[in-house]
């Protein structure tokens, strides 16, 4: 059992469906130790995106360039059949 504090506790019974608190708390529980694991990650001075991972990805900007055609493509090919309607 962990003790918390009786203020807290009627807090979340204000926010949460009766018979759900521990449910609640697990739930937190395990939102921030990803958080804090993900964080953790995020400190480390290694990359975490290596090119190396990634052969098929030879040019990132390209890769951009291409992705944004096709959505311009796309948006005005949507754009003409709603003007032929």
């Amino acid at each position: 059992m962990v003790p918390y504090p009786a203020d807290l506790i009627a807090e979340i019974d204000k926010l949460v469906e009766h018979g759900k608190r521990t449910a609640f708390l697990v739930e937190l529980a395990k939102r921030e130790l990803k958080r804090k694991r993900l964080l953790e990650i995020l400190d480390r001075p290694e990359p975490i995106w290596k090119p190396e991972d990634h052969p098929d990805i030879d040019d990132a900007g390209e890769w951009v360039r291409r992705m944004r055609a096709e959505s311009e493509a796309r948006l005005k090919r949507i754009e003409g059949d709603r003007e032929a309607e």
